[in-house]
């Protein structure tokens, strides 16, 4: 086979002379290499393919977004759920102080305590300085402030009512304490406090409290609350029990037919203590009682008119 080059330049012609073996060489090398180039390339975009899907990384990947979407929806559902839980038991928690509150008002009426100092109707006050770049940087969810605020209402209620109870708690002690009423249930004045002819010698004698005459046996109570520090026989009055009340007041019950209570025991104010005999210098069945305070006797008639505490 003959190839004719030709000069551009000079026009002269040059013949090359290629033998049949070394074409067919030529041919069969550009063919095979087209063809591995073809291979090749099939093979790595079939390779890749499998890369992609036989060895699993889509599917994996779908499954994966699957799944968290899944979970996204399950921990919304949830959340949902929570939320809702929590909307009925501020609710309830609401009704609560709602309660409180009505509580109050009717402890502050019946208290008589109307002076300003408890208002349920009115939230705590507070106050204090605002920061603008830290409230801007972050607003707290409605349902948390809501919490908040109850759990505000709910403090500020329960320190109103630990107050209230403190006073009521004084009150009744003080009215415990209030020494008021007729030592008896049942009997009639008999002799009053001071001078008087003495019943055995019949001379002008100094009596120290008033008689309550009735029927033996009947009850002898106390005019108040107090911790009694004697029980038992005393000289000229019987049998007696005495109550302390504080502050340095007594009160004394004598001439006792039995006594109920013993040294040390705590008694409420109507309480019976004693009943009513004629042991000591008695001329029948009444009650002696005393009031002193440090020692010194008092007319108890102020204290038997008296009213007791509302």
């Amino acid at each position: 086979m003959n190839i004719i080059k030709i000069d551009p330049k000079t026009g002269h012609t040059t013949t090359i002379h290629l033998r049949a073996s070394f074409i067919a060489i030529a041919v069969t090398f550009a063919f095979t290499v087209v063809f591995s180039g073809g291979v090749l390339i099939g093979g790595w975009e079939t390779r890749a393919n499998d890369w992609f899907v036989s060895d699993g990384i889509n599917p994996s990947l779908r499954a994966d977004i699957k799944r968290q979407k899944d979970d996204v929806s399950a921990t919304k559902q949830l959340a949902e759920e929570q939320l809702a839980a929590l909307s009925v038991k501020m609710a309830e928690v609401q009704a609560r102080v709602l309660r409180l509150d009505a509580l109050g008002e009717r402890l502050i009426k019946v208290a008589k305590l109307r002076g300003g100092e408890f208002d349920f109707s009115q939230g705590p006050a507070m106050g204090g300085e605002s920061n603008d770049s830290t409230e801007s940087a972050y607003q707290k969810p409605n349902y948390l402030v809501a919490l908040e605020q109850l759990s505000y209402d709910v403090d500020y209620r329960a320190e109103q009512l630990d107050v209230m109870e403190s006073l009521l708690a004084n009150r009744q002690l003080q009215n415990d304490v209030y020494l008021a009423g007729r030592p008896v249930k049942w009997g009639w004045m008999s002799s009053r406090f001071g001078r008087r002819n003495d019943p055995f010698t019949g001379r002008l004698a100094w009596h120290k409290g008033v008689d309550f005459a009735g029927k033996d046996g009947s009850d002898i109570v106390s005019v108040g609350s107090g911790v009694v520090t004697w029980s038992g026989e005393r000289y000229g009055y019987g049998l007696m029990v005495e109550i302390s009340h504080g502050g340095g007041v007594v009160t004394r019950y004598a001439h006792a037919k039995e006594v109920l209570v013993k040294l040390g025991d705590i008694v409420k104010k109507g309480e019976t203590v004693a009943l009513m005999g004629s042991t000591g210098r008695s001329t029948g069945p009444h009650v002696h009682f005393e009031v002193r305070k440090n020692g010194k006797a008092l007319d108890p008639i102020r204290y038997v008119n008296r009213r007791a505490k509302g």
